[in-house]
């Protein structure tokens, strides 16, 4: 499913928001639903629609869009005359109008078209200069002091893109994705790598399995060409030799056992043949006589060995960390834990009458009111998350910033900032963002903010209102900044503001339930 809404992204040409939505998707407290999937692309701000429209409208979908078809998700692209469908298997099918509407449920996804196309970056990856360069480098230089053979080039071509599979072989077995490979090995209905590599009958015991067998191989036999290929390309052909009996138990299990194919896999035992034949073919029997002891493979074995028992169980550990970290998000995103930890404030008389500097939507149904401290380091840090937030999402939240700062306190330089900003706000609406902004997050210092900000008459009406906010807060014991209140309730410490993101949807459901219900109860009376 997450294969099929990446490649909807890129047809929308969206394509650098599909990591980010594949986090939003795996943590979504309802995945794999379609829900899951629009609630997604709504917290990465992408305009689309769930709907189930009449099957006589067909012709007025877009050229792409999802679909639900024989009660699976598929992506559909249509032309004039053909509708072609993509499964999450990677299969592709085509039908006539009249046959795809006949299995089709009606419900449909479509994404608004990202119109500001971003360039693909031009020139080198730098990432895979960072590994790729060093290894080519290395590879280039064994020409100039090795005298290679043909046998020897052969060899080194084989064993470089033997551990190319290789390391995709170990991708499939820690669990990281990737749409080519999986397209790839899902090619036909009996073809499988991911339920081969990850049998039970792969391993060999706790810390070995058949899919280190390769990797091993090959990065040891290509270590040793590099640096001695004279003995070294007689020992990996001899061991490739008697690998075949283990090849012919990998061939016996996918076939007879699993009863699948992972073509991975089967390259793997190609080249490892290919090798042996070459060794058969163009080694000569006097060779293996004259052989000196493999001391660079006998060293290149302990380093790659030790090299890879080393790393995996760190792969492994992050592999297993992530999930972890999926599944908390999955359950810290759930609206009923969050709002079971929701406090109530002791008293809100008063609350609704206190005046503060104000951003984003009044009618939004989320409501967050944050009490600053202008002193505050970590009132810098809950303004700039909140600011974001109602940047980002001007429409869905509301933000509320009062003060908590004793107006009596002579001694507090800091009580000229809360003043003059509460002050502009009165006199000139338009520059209390900056104002704010360049205070809690440029913090550019209290004498270069007063020379630029400082009101030097203050209103009786804004000494009334920080009056009105500190005693307040005195009111409720809040003796502490900053404050996080969210729809008259205290925000839970054990979320951040942003992951207010999360729970748009759910206020929104909230607020409209409560005015049914209000609705109901009016009519009753």
């Amino acid at each position: 499913m997450i294969n099929l809404v990446q490649k909807f992204l890129e047809i929308t040409n969206y394509s650098n928001q599909k990591e980010a939505f594949e986090d939003l998707f795996q943590s979504h407290p309802n995945f794999p639903s379609l829900f899951a999937i629009t609630d997604s692309l709504d917290l990465l701000s992408i305009e689309n629609m769930a709907v189930n429209i009449p099957k006589e409208h067909f012709i007025e979908l877009p050229d792409s869009f999802l679909a639900i078809f024989n009660k699976s998700l598929v992506l559909v692209s249509k032309t004039l005359t053909i509708v072609s469908t993509l499964n999450e298997k990677g299969e592709k099918r085509n039908f006539s109008y009249t046959e795809f509407i006949k299995d089709w449920s009606g419900v449909v996804v479509v994404i608004e078209p990202n119109e500001i196309i971003l360039n693909k970056k031009s020139g080198i990856n730098l990432k895979l200069v960072q590994y790729v360069l060093p290894a080519l480098v290395i590879i280039g230089s064994s020409f100039f002091y090795n005298n290679y053979t043909f046998y020897d080039y052969f060899l080194l071509l084989t064993t470089i893109v033997g551990l190319f599979f290789s390391i995709l072989i170990i991708q499939e077995k820690l669990g990281y994705s990737n749409d080519m490979v999986s397209k790839f090995c899902n090619a036909s209905s009996n073809t499988s790598c991911e339920s081969i590599i990850k049998s039970s009958n792969g391993r060999i015991n706790k810390w070995l399995s058949f899919s280190d067998l390769p990797v091993l191989f090959f990065g040891i036999s290509l270590l040793s060409l590099v640096f001695e290929p004279k003995n070294s390309s007689v020992i990996i052909g001899f061991i490739s030799v008697f690998s075949l009996p283990l090849i012919g138990y990998t061939l016996w299990i996918q076939k007879i056992q699993l009863k699948k194919w992972c073509v991975l896999c089967l390259i793997i035992s190609s080249i490892i043949l290919m090798q042996s034949l070459a060794w058969f073919f163009v080694i000569e029997p006097n060779t293996i006589e004259t052989l000196s002891f493999p001391f660079i493979y006998f060293i290149s074995s302990i380093l790659v060995s030790s090299f890879w028992f080393t790393i995996k169980p760190f792969l492994e550990d992050k592999i297993k960390i992530g999930k972890s970290i999926k599944e908390l998000t999955k359950f810290k995103r759930n609206y009923m834990i969050f709002d079971f930890l929701l406090q109530d404030i002791p008293s809100l008389k008063g609350f609704e009458d206190l005046k503060g500097l104000t951003f984003g939507n009044k009618e939004a149904s989320l409501k967050l009111t944050l009490i600053l401290s202008a002193s505050c380091g970590h009132c810098h840090t809950a303004f700039k998350n909140g600011f974001e937030l109602v940047s980002k999402y001007p429409e869905k939240i509301f933000l509320n910033i009062l003060f908590n700062i004793n107006p009596q306190n002579k001694d507090n330089p800091y009580t000229t900032v809360v003043e003059s900003l509460l002050a502009i706000n009165d006199i000139n609406p338009s520059n209390m963002e900056e104002a704010i902004t360049d205070w809690h997050l440029k913090q550019i210092g209290l004498k270069v903010w007063e020379q630029k900000w400082k009101v030097k008459s203050i209103s009786n009406e804004v000494k009334e209102e920080i009056q009105k906010q500190y005693d307040w807060c005195l009111q409720n014991k809040f003796n502490y900044t900053p404050v996080k209140i969210v729809n008259n309730k205290l925000f839970p410490s054990e979320y951040e503001i942003n992951e207010l993101k999360y729970f748009f949807n759910d206020f929104d459901l909230e607020r409209e339930f409560f005015h049914v219900a209000n609705l109901g109860q009016e009519a009753g009376r």
